[in-house]
């Protein structure tokens, strides 16, 4: 009975995979680089690609729904931190 969500959430999966693919040249490009800002395009480079491996166990835990709710997640942070602008964090943020 739970074939065909569990189909529609893997395939749903692949989708979301899809966009987030280039995220190891992201990676790559700020390596050498000790700054802070390359210290924070790591750190959403690794919070994107932490969910693309966590495949929860269907039919309980959809992994295309999870996927689709941290990337939505880590959109909504980056959303944040470009109205905010660069600089220092407020405290207590």
């Amino acid at each position: 009975m739970a074939k065909p969500i569990y189909e529609a959430d893997r395939h749903a999966k692949k989708v979301l995979k899809k966009h987030v693919r280039g995220v190891r040249p992201l990676e790559q490009a700020v390596e050498e680089r000790t700054d802070p800002e390359a210290e924070v395009i790591r750190g959403y480079c690794s919070a994107v690609r932490s969910p693309l491996t966590d495949d929860g166990r269907p039919p309980l835990a959809a992994a295309g729904l999870q996927l689709h709710d941290r990337l939505n997640a880590i959109t909504q942070s980056l959303e944040r931190v470009e109205q905010r602008g660069p600089g220092p964090r407020p405290s207590g943020a």
